[in-house]
């Protein structure tokens, strides 16, 4: 199957209030995980294979492994490039085969993240895949649950002005998430978030969906969010697999009774989120590249 989860995909869920999950791996087992969680439910997802999991993995190594996953897959899978800073490291992943990437310009001056960003647009779509950008920071760690509260918000204004002039696919927005578990329960600003469904007519990213009610979740959908962000169940599920092999070791030395706890758990993890997020959703076959 060839790689799918292309910028009509998401722009067809947006209009039937549905949404694409992407989760952030750094192994092989997680991306194993999430692939066959996928093909459980018949759903599309994304393989997030980013920048900082490339410094545990190798950017060669790491983006190989998830295309490959992806290209093998029976259902849908695109393999997407989160957090980018560099415009090279973009390049580099577009020229590997990536079908979308983030250019994370959320530190910079405004008119500098309108300019990188509407370069990176023009690369992406010469290479065939889709940009989604920031502008307001989202706080906490994407690698490392950490106490985190919630900092800038998105400006509706500033987001219809930043669409308007980068031709960016899709916006993440800050509405009150954050990265990894927050340090307190989180209230997402539906209304903000409202606002800036109106004021932009690109899909919506929400990132830090794991450590959301999934009501709030469900109700982001039903805004405009398309496409939502998952990281930390799928480290904690890989930790407390691994922890357990401590309490009840596998005989002998063999690496699928070593690591295939870890795959197992990540896949339930996965499918738990794809059930929360994707429960009133029909199964779509769309496989384009």
């Amino acid at each position: 199957m060839s790689l799918g989860a292309d910028i009509a995909l998401l722009r067809q869920l947006r209009a039937e209030g549905r949404a694409l999950v992407g989760f952030s791996i750094y192994d092989l087992e997680q991306g194993l995980g999430v692939v066959r969680a996928a093909q459980d439910e018949r759903l599309p997802v994304l393989l997030q294979a980013g920048s900082s999991a490339f410094r545990y993995a190798g950017r060669e190594p790491l983006a190989q492994l998830a295309l490959a996953l992806a290209r093998e897959a029976a259902v849908p899978v695109g393999v997407h490039l989160d957090h980018a800073t560099d415009p090279d490291e973009i390049g580099a992943c577009l020229r590997l085969g990536y079908t979308s990437v983030m250019f994370d310009g959320s530190a910079l001056p405004f008119e500098e993240n309108v300019r990188l960003t509407r370069a990176v647009v023009a690369s992406a779509h010469g290479a065939g895949a889709w940009v989604e950008a920031e502008l307001a920071g989202i706080a906490g760690d994407e690698d490392e649950s950490r106490e985190a509260r919630a900092g800038a918000l998105t400006d509706p204004d500033a987001a219809a002005r930043f669409v308007a002039e980068t031709g960016v696919d899709a916006l993440a927005v800050a509405v009150g998430n954050v990265h990894g578990i927050p340090a307190a329960p989180v209230a997402l600003d539906l209304d903000r978030l409202e606002r800036i469904a109106r004021a932009v007519d690109v899909p919506l990213v929400l990132h830090g969906a794991s450590g959301l009610p999934d009501a709030d979740v469900q109700a982001a959908i039903r805004l405009g969010v398309a496409k939502l962000n998952v990281n930390t169940e799928l480290r904690r599920a890989l930790r407390g697999a691994l922890l357990a092999l401590a309490d009840d070791p596998p005989a002998g030395d063999g690496i699928p009774a070593l690591l295939g706890g870890a795959i197992d758990a990540t896949q339930q993890a996965a499918r738990e989120k794809l059930l929360a997020f994707t429960a009133a959703q029909a199964p779509t076959t769309s496989t384009s590249a």
